[in-house]
């Protein structure tokens, strides 16, 4: 019986001026009518140059099909003429893109974007249209549609502009969407909501979707079979069932284990590197070994969690005391010359780190946890309240003394490759810190500090001269750890510096910080809306709505034992495949 979609040994591979890489190699899997597939993989694995090979929206060249078929409804895609691909493209396959601020067209409203592949694909009206895509609007779950319907996508929150594009790929009613990282990032509660709106439009409609995320635990929630990539092929495929109760691959037993879960009995993290190693063979293609050793590793993991008390060393000492903190910013709206009514980014929170611990400040996006962490750094200048850092008023200091401070207290961002200058290289950005704050006496000095550092976070001296552009997000990360250490600070902000991460490498980062903590007594106050790496990470947590502090506690007693009903349903509302193990 011939499958909706049948993808039969696919190789995509991209020709550049290194070489060649084999982004797709013979990939074969299928998709039924009215099923959810979930392709899993880390960043580099093919699952989106597999999805993007579907709709032919690969750049040709580098990009090149060398072999295999993808057949649609009987129809081998690979095959048709340019048009016939097109007249595809938004009507029986449609596509729903990881970055939406990047895709949605900012010049344009909501509704005419929504509205426009109807108008593509069908014979009607602009009126009947539009009448179309605010009821699609609706559906996804956006209120006021009608109303809200000629904003720009500026003017929409993250979930929000996610929503628009599944009501954008979903109006012309296709037989397959096609759903690239669709919650990567996402808040726990909105990525539940989409979530939850996939499942149900798959039901009302009857449409078939590929779902390609990095995200274990989202996979689990929505699909019916799992298809796993590594280095571009299918290392394991199933039912989600038999994926996550008897994984086979090293691969994904790498995967499954370094995903932190909210009852994580180890202080170190797993990595896929525990489970396995890779071999690059002459011909280009990777070779895997499984570690024979791999259950006795994890077991000397869980066994250093026995031996040790918790993330950071017992001190009574508060390093940092934030009291009765606000930051307002003011509003749009008001008459001309009238008084604007005020955003409440933090409405008074009040906290304490102590020196050696980690504070985790959890909460979705607009709470205002980003806001409060650079407002306690005083790189935005608070409204109201105080901060004392080690028994100093932050307040009242002087430009040129508050320089003095930024030594003991920096900051790791959530985007790395926008917080590293692109025209620097890694040299000169870890370079640079140290001579505004003096430390060195001159180039020999500093580049041996630099050195040092690199090896510190994981990384080779060798890379000095290299640009951003030049490495992993993963490694682009551990350079912005590296850049934070360079002046020797007590105190680091750590803003989503984790958020979109393979898990994988996550785990690497996680693991990273918490062996810089002991090892130079540092102090954090870790920013995230991911719940499970917070209780993995922090001593104590901080819940944070509405610019409001709604729950504190230790973590164990906050997840434990949650009182307020905000973190309730931000707990509940975590996907983890592991409620399938147990």
């Amino acid at each position: 019986m011939m499958k909706f979609l049948e993808i039969n040994k696919l190789k995509t591979f991209f020709h550049t001026r290194s070489g060649t890489v084999r982004a797709v190699d013979e990939v074969s899997f299928s998709l039924d009518k009215g099923e959810i597939v979930g392709i899993v993989g880390e960043s580099g694995s093919g699952k989106s140059v597999t999805c993007h090979s579907i709709l032919g929206l690969l750049p040709q060249p580098p990009a090149r099909i060398e072999g295999g078929q993808i057949r649609f409804q009987e129809e081998n895609l690979l095959s048709l003429p340019e048009g016939s691909l097109r007249s595809l493209r938004g009507k029986k396959i449609s596509i729903v893109f990881q970055d939406p601020m990047s895709c949605l067209n900012p010049f344009m409203t909501i509704l005419d974007q929504v509205a426009e592949p109807l108008i593509i694909h069908e014979n009607i009206s602009r009126e009947e249209a539009e009448r179309q895509a605010i009821e699609m609007m609706e559906k996804v779950g956006i209120r006021d549609a009608a109303t809200r319907a000629g904003s720009y996508p500026h003017e929409f929150s993250g979930g929000m502009r996610q929503r628009v594009m599944i009501a954008m790929a979903l109006v012309t009613k296709p037989d397959l969407l096609l759903a690239d990282e669709p919650t990567t990032a996402l808040d726990v509660t909105v990525q539940a909501k989409i979530l939850e709106i996939l499942k149900s439009l798959r039901k009302e409609l009857g449409i078939s979707v590929l779902f390609i995320t990095h995200d274990l635990g989202v996979v689990a929630e929505i699909a019916d079979r799992i298809v796993v990539m590594y280095r571009g092929k299918i290392v394991e495929q199933g039912k989600v069932e038999d994926i996550f109760r008897k994984p086979k691959h090293p691969y994904v037993k790498g995967l499954l284990a370094c995903r932190p879960t909210l009852d994580c009995k180890y202080h170190t993290l797993p990595t896929v590197d525990d489970f396995l190693e890779t071999k690059l063979k002459d011909d280009g293609t990777i070779e895997i070994y499984e570690h024979t050793d791999a259950d006795h590793r994890l077991r000397q993991l869980k066994a250093v969690n026995l031996s040790e008390s918790g993330p950071g060393s017992e001190t009574k000492k508060t390093l940092v005391k934030v009291s009765d903190l606000k930051v307002y910013f003011p509003g749009l709206g008001g008459f001309p010359g009238g008084a604007k009514e005020q955003v409440r980014a933090v409405d008074g929170i009040s906290l304490s780190v102590k020196k050696g611990k980690t504070v985790g400040l959890v909460g979705e996006s607009g709470c205002g946890k980003t806001t409060a962490g650079r407002a306690i750094l005083h790189l935005i200048k608070p409204t109201a309240g105080t901060v004392v850092y080690d028994g100093k008023s932050l307040g009242g200091l002087s430009r040129e003394t508050l320089v003095e401070y930024r030594k003991k207290m920096q900051i790791i961002f959530q985007d790395p490759y926008a917080s590293l200058n692109p025209r620097l290289t890694i040299e000169q950005a870890l370079t640079e810190p140290m001579v505004v704050h003096q430390i060195g006496k001159n180039y020999n000095q500093r580049r041996e500090r630099v050195v040092s550092l690199l090896e510190e976070v994981g990384l080779s001296s060798q890379l000095l001269l290299r640009y951003p552009h030049e490495f992993s997000g993963g490694q682009r990360q551990r350079i912005c750890v590296a850049r934070a250490l360079a002046v020797e600070p007590e105190f680091i902000v750590c803003d989503e510096c984790v958020s979109a991460m393979d898990v994988s490498v996550q785990a690497q980062v996680l693991n990273l910080l918490r062996d810089l903590q002991k090892k130079r007594q540092l102090t954090y106050l870790f920013i995230s809306h991911d719940l499970s790496v917070v209780k993995f990470i922090s001593d104590d947590v901080v819940v944070m709505q509405a610019g409001k502090i709604v729950e504190s506690g230790t973590a164990q007693e906050v997840y434990a034992n949650p009182k307020d009903d905000y973190t309730r349903d931000l707990i509940s509302a975590i996907p983890s495949p592991y409620n399938l193990v147990k």
